[in-house]
């Protein structure tokens, strides 16, 4: 779909040249005829997908007669929990700018109602600057919802009694849903920091390889976008805080399995005694004493008690359970 601003009423398809009142052009997932026409109204090339999904940054950054040729991972629309990464490409000249993009971005629409409502967005420049702002915000807020989220999986872990002796069953559910938490945390984290990152280089790229194209007055907006990412900073926070978690959730994971061990080494061993005495005694052979004895039965099945309780009492004195 191709969707132009700042656009003139007249219909500028059938033309030779794209009309000066229209500045900005975003293809959303744009058809092949959509993007020949552009780039025959605007005499500039538009990158294909497979051109925006390099990830070389010689492919990413490309500065060509005046043109600048950017493209960058972005958090896609839609809820936190649901949000994937796609590219979305940047061609920026003076007068124009176009942008291509194969998925709904939030940054995208919050800007887009700023250049309906804000004639001071008159510029393909300012319009790209607040793209860039946009974006590093959509990143503030994920992180933000990450924090929050991996919080409470640290309130859980840590707080809550993750091993349950009784329902050993319901422990084994319990720890995997607490892993399955905190590897869609650490994904979602991974792609936060792709996302800024690229905005980051963008920024710093067009700050010091734009310096004929970029007015000015730009500058220190470019360089206050290239600080605002420092929120990476933040996001290694949150990464070795996802880090610890794992860790933490699989050192209990290996204290249950410990802990099953010795049920079954206890098990095993205190049914080794008993078990020795009833294969002595259940021997056939003709002369055994016990076999004569007027208290014969009921001793051994003293003794086959006996000696399964004794070392129980010593694995308990041991501290063993």
């Amino acid at each position: 779909m191709l969707t132009t601003y700042r656009e003139t009423k007249d219909d500028f398809r059938d033309q030779a040249t794209l009309p000066d009142t229209i500045i900005w052009l975003d293809l959303l997932d744009p058809k092949e005829d959509e993007r020949l026409l552009v780039e025959r109204l605007t005499k500039i090339r538009v990158p294909s997908k497979e051109a925006l999904s390099e990830i070389e940054a010689s492919s990413r950054l490309i500065s060509e007669h005046g043109v600048l040729y950017l493209s960058t991972p972005a958090v896609s629309k839609g809820e936190v929990e649901n949000t994937d990464l796609s590219p979305v490409g940047f061609v920026l000249t003076q007068r124009l700018l176009v942008t291509v993009r194969y998925t709904e971005l939030a940054s995208f629409d919050s800007v887009v109602e700023r250049v309906r409502a804000d004639n001071a967005l008159d510029s393909s420049i300012g319009i790209f600057a607040a793209l860039l702002e946009a974006m590093v915000d959509r990143g503030a807020d994920v992180l933000e919802h990450l924090g929050a989220t991996i919080d409470k999986v640290s309130k859980s872990v840590f707080r809550g009694n993750q091993a349950s002796p009784k329902h050993p069953s319901r422990s084994t559910a319990r720890l995997r849903q607490v892993l399955t938490d905190i590897g869609v945390s650490g994904d979602h984290l991974a792609q936060a920091r792709d996302a800024l990152l690229g905005v980051g280089r963008l920024a710093t790229f067009v700050g010091d390889s734009g310096q004929d194209l970029i007015p000015q007055t730009f500058h220190a907006r470019f360089d206050s976008i290239s600080k605002d990412v420092s929120l990476s900073d933040y996001e290694t926070h949150l990464s070795d805080k996802v880090q610890f978690l794992l860790d933490a959730v699989l050192g209990y994971i290996s204290i249950d399995q410990n802990d099953l061990f010795k049920v079954l080494t206890i098990v095993s061993v205190v049914g080794v005694p008993p078990t020795l005495l009833a294969g002595i005694w259940g021997m056939n052979f003709k002369n055994m004493p016990e076999l004569s004895w007027t208290w014969g039965y009921p001793l051994s099945w003293l003794a086959i008690v006996l000696s399964a309780i004794l070392p129980l009492i010593w694995f308990k004195r041991r501290g063993w359970f």
